[in-house]
Formats: C-alpha cells, structure tokens, sequence
C-alpha cells in the first residue's frame, strides 16, 4: 500500500465511524450498551427501534469497532448474540491546517470480561 492508498482508507474509516456516531439510533444504542451486554431482542425494546432496524444498527456499530458482539451463554443451550458498548471515548480534533484526527479509547478487556458475568443464565 502506499501512503496516499492508507491515507485514503483512514478518511473513509473516519467517515464511517462519523456516520454512525451522527445517527440518533445508533446513538441511543451506545447509550443503552454502556452499563450492560444487550441481546437485540433487548436493544429493540430499550431503545424502542423494530428488530430490524436494530439488527442493521447493531451490524454498523460492531462493523466500526464501537459495540462488542460476544455470545450469551444459557442453561437452556440456546445461545445467543449479546452486544456491549466497547469504547468510552471518541475524540475528533481538527488542526489549523484541516487535518482531522480521530482518537478512540476502548474500555480495557478486564472490565469488559467483568460486566459480562451478571448477564450469564437463563
């Protein structure tokens, strides 16, 4: 690759993630993740969305690193999709010569193993 072909794939990447982060859907989703795991199912009625429009929201989110899809194991042996918000932070600075930067901080994986464990059963 060279850098103009790198440089071009980190605008599109921020571009995506921006478009995300700019729909309210989307948004309301992180916010519901942030405390928990979630099935879709759970999404949908928390955030009050169709189950599929959940499930194209879910896809973008996990597609630009924003949500965790993890699985939700059960007693009854159907297993299912949870998702849990894996980011606390977004940043986007802007220099004063145009250039944008994006900064992402990701919850470190001890906290997100350790709020997965109340969410185990059924």
């Amino acid at each position: 690759f060279s850098e103009q072909s790198r440089r071009i794939d980190a605008e599109r990447s921020i571009e995506k993630l921006l478009n995300v982060l700019g729909d309210a859907d989307c948004r309301a989703i992180l916010d519901a993740t942030s405390d928990g795991a979630l099935s879709a199912n759970e999404v949908s009625e928390t955030c009050e969305l169709p189950i599929s429009t959940t499930y194209r929201k879910l896809d973008l989110l996990t597609d630009v690193g924003l949500l965790e899809e993890r699985t939700r194991i059960r007693y009854s042996g159907k297993h299912i999709s949870e998702y849990c918000r894996s980011v606390t932070d977004v940043v986007v600075s802007i220099d004063t010569n145009g250039n944008m930067e994006l900064k992402v901080s990701h919850r470190d994986s001890s906290e997100r193993v350790k709020r997965s464990l109340p969410v185990i059963g059924e």
